[in-house]
């Protein structure tokens, strides 16, 4: 694979204030970003993922300040998540500017703003000045990028400038928490978790209900590899050792197994989960083959873009 080349913060600067796409580095994952002010570049960005146009986009912006830029009717907890924890892998839904573009909310009237924990990526949107419309830098559906040389993997010679930050952090899209109307709740896991969220918001309810903003990644197939994918206890992990899958497993593989094991604990299986998923997908192999994580809250993110997953290959 050619290398990636790197993008000075300049040259991509120029790119959006041009219209053009800009792949940038996020601490959860890849981004695809467009001047959220320029709906013909947003629309770019839908064009080139194979995005449905009603499917809402987050703006990523430089910090708490910039709320108002975007935002209306914000409430004081609002301002009091951003102050603990911006930057960082958390979106807010409150109710968008009129002059938001349609293009970036899918046509609702709620915006859902983030500010990334990325020095590089913060010291372009510092330069640039304005909010970037970024989802992760990926085909529609399709596992997100934790890597610059993801992005190239994906797009080809499709591939717009991209600014290389090095691999993700976290590795797993943020949190977001729909402010628009009471009681606040979490439409997608992430991960800052519930029980860091309570002490600000003692009401905080959790999934999508009849109200709920349409918000990224909350369908049911995403995060998909092409290669079929199913989830497994230890049991049928042992028995599709040799059978030809390949295997995605907690601690060791079992003997025979072909695969990769990521660590039993949380933020690191996070960190290295879509990776791992990618490098299954270009394995030969008749299935992915993925051991079924823990239930308890800390792997509650993990498991719905596994189950998510697991939908979108048809598995």
């Amino acid at each position: 694979m050619p290398p990636i080349p790197a993008a000075p913060i300049s040259d991509a600067v120029a790119a959006l204030k041009a219209g053009r796409l800009v792949a940038i580095p996020t601490e959860t994952v890849y981004g695809l970003a467009a001047d959220a002010c320029n709906p013909d570049a947003v629309r770019a960005v839908f064009a080139l993922k194979g995005r449905p146009a009603d499917h809402p986009l987050i703006v990523h912006i430089g910090g708490a300040e910039r709320i108002d830029d975007w935002a209306v009717e914000v409430p004081q907890a609002a301002r009091e998540l951003a102050e603990r924890f911006w930057p960082g892998p958390l979106t807010l839904i409150l109710k968008k500017r009129a002059d938001v573009p349609d293009a970036v909310t899918g046509g609702q009237d709620t915006v859902g703003l983030r500010c990334p924990d990325n020095a590089l990526t913060l010291a372009l949107l510092r330069e640039f000045g304005g909010g970037l419309a970024a989802p992760s830098a990926n085909r529609f559906g399709r596992i997100s990028p934790t890597d610059a040389a993801h992005v190239h993997e994906e797009f080809g010679d499709a591939t717009p400038l991209v600014l290389d930050g090095g691999p993700c952090q976290v590795g797993i899209e943020s949190t977001i928490v729909d402010l628009s109307r009471s009681p606040a709740r979490i439409l997608r896991h992430g991960h800052i978790s519930r029980e860091q969220l309570l002490p600000f918001l003692p009401d905080l309810q959790s999934g999508v209900d009849s109200g709920s903003p349409r918000v990224s990644g909350n369908l049911e197939a995403h995060y998909a590899p092409r290669t079929p994918m199913r989830l497994a206890d230890w049991v049928g992990i042992e028995a599709a050792s040799g059978s030809g899958a390949g295997l995605l497993v907690l601690g060791a593989l079992p003997a025979g197994g072909r695969g990769l094991a990521l660590p039993d604990d949380p933020q690191a299986y996070a960190h290295g989960l879509y990776a791992a998923l990618r490098a299954l997908d270009a394995m030969d192999v008749s299935e992915i083959v993925v051991e079924r994580p823990p239930q308890d809250a800390e792997w509650l993110a993990i498991n719905d873009r596994l189950r998510r997953a697991v939908t979108g290959s048809g598995g």
